[in-house]
């Protein structure tokens, strides 16, 4: 097809059937080269050819069950028909978007009904991410108190631009950024370290995930809000990072409204947010903490981005807010979720090697850990003497190979997965992931396939060292 000037027309369906297959290929070559060679190791090189839903398709028409959401992206699943419809309409539209001196109305309108699941909270700015949401969240504290020094509790994961690296607990992720922001991290749940770094007096606030996405590790019962008393008495603030736990992730709207009297100055959100579909984050705030910030016209634009709160963005948003509300979203995934982790912690003292089930709603832990009996321990050692977090992978793998499950292992050199699957799922997902996952451990305490597999996870961590 050609246009009146004799170009050709861009086909990005023409595109796609005539290159798609490439798709290895030119990531290895022109994007991160490692991520290829990873999913080649692991067997995680599949080709999905659609997605709807908590579910994939393969070219051979394989149903694979999503439990990873684009790491919490799909709180909805893949095309939600509501939110697809949002985004055709705002396109159809054709909106003035983006002119940067004017008040478009879809903002105000999806920061109104974000702050109406947000209680004690008054103002939102809207940025393209979680680590920008964290960014503005960090920029603001620091202001409004005059402190340079942000808190966050080890093991903790905010993002990877400078300023979120600098309150990430994780090593392998700081190693080689250095410098960065004045911040020290204090354990999740204690609170004497906690005053011990606030006696200083220059802390401007405290960033937490009420649950760490690293290893599904909940902050004690009754610390958000000790530490919360304990950083006003200091004059700091307390910073709620939701952008994976919030929006119903955790059976709430928030996870830190899972404890009485929590009022966050500061909340983080993206991820679910989106609809899937284009990127967004939201940092929400207390007014005083805003109204210092743009403290006069002079400071209008003394933080924007520039493709913050634009039409499609703001139109997912909305659409996602809805969907949440009429087709109760969060009760779906307190219920499936309660169901899930009930069944799963059945299991322990089934098998020897499942240590432990934990976390809320649809963010689930499960944890492995050293066994008892002599064949399956001498196994376990080898695994942990090459590389921990091997075991871990060991059940991944089976678990898309063999039962066309996507899972992910929780963090580095940790023997924990995480589930985090789409808010959508029902009883069927749940019973088809522990049929699945049943099947993976009678094989691991049998001495089955999956060992074998081990060996080739054993030689890639050894190369690697």
């Amino acid at each position: 097809m050609t246009t009146p000037s004799g170009n050709r027309e861009f086909d990005l369906g023409a595109l796609l059937a005539e290159r798609g297959a490439e798709r290895y290929e030119l990531h290895a070559k022109y994007l991160n080269h490692q991520l290829p060679r990873m999913l080649h190791t692991i067997g995680f090189d599949k080709v999905y050819e659609c997605a709807e839903g908590a579910h994939f398709w393969d070219a051979d028409g394989g149903d694979y069950l999503d439990m990873l959401a684009g790491f919490g992206v799909m709180g909805l699943g893949r095309h939600h028909p509501v939110v697809r419809k949002a985004l055709h309409d705002v396109l159809d539209a054709q909106l003035a978007d983006l002119t940067r001196f004017d008040c478009q109305p879809l903002p105000g309108l999806l920061a109104e009904k974000l702050l109406a699941h947000s209680p004690h909270l008054d103002r939102v700015f809207f940025g393209n991410s979680g680590t920008e949401a964290v960014e503005t969240a960090l920029k603001f504290a620091r202001y409004a108190t005059g402190r340079p020094r942000i808190l966050y509790c080890a093991h903790a994961f905010h993002g990877l631009t400078a300023g979120s690296l600098s309150v990430n607990g994780e090593p392998g992720f700081r190693d080689g950024f250095a410098p960065l922001l004045p911040d020290t991290a204090v354990p999740l749940g204690d609170l004497d370290a906690l005053a011990r770094e606030l006696k200083k007096g220059d802390v401007a606030a405290l960033i937490v995930e009420p649950i760490q996405g690293k290893g599904v590790h909940e902050a004690p019962p009754g610390y958000l809000a000790a530490a919360q008393e304990l950083l006003h008495r200091h004059k700091a603030l307390l910073i709620a990072d939701e952008v994976q736990t919030g929006l119903g992730r955790t059976g709430d709207f928030y996870a830190y409204q899972h404890e009485s009297g929590v009022e966050p100055d500061l909340v983080c959100v993206a991820k679910a947010l989106s609809g899937g579909y284009v990127p967004v984050g939201a940092t929400l705030g207390k007014q005083w903490i805003f109204k210092k910030v743009y403290s006069s016209m002079d400071r209008v634009l003394v933080h924007s981005a520039s493709f913050g709160s634009n039409a499609q963005a703001m139109a997912a948003g909305l659409a996602v807010l809805s969907v949440m509300e009429n087709e109760q979203i969060v009760a779906n995934a307190r219920v499936v979720g309660k169901q899930l982790k009930s069944r799963l912690s059945a299991l322990i003292d089934k098998y020897e090697l499942l240590s432990d089930v934990r976390g809320r709603g649809l963010m689930i832990g499960i944890e492995f850990g050293r066994p008892s009996s002599l064949k399956l321990r001498s196994r376990w050692t080898v695994l942990q003497a090459a590389r921990k977090g091997l075991f871990a992978q060991m059940v991944v793998v089976p678990l898309l190979q063999r039962h066309r499950i996507l899972t992910q292992v929780s963090g580095d050199h940790l023997e924990v997965i995480k589930l985090i699957p789409p808010l959508i799922i029902d009883e069927e997902d749940v019973d088809r992931f522990v049929a699945a996952f049943t099947a993976v451990m009678d094989d691991a305490h049998d001495g089955g396939l999956m060992w074998d597999f081990g060996k080739t996870l054993i030689k890639q961590a050894v190369a690697n060292r």
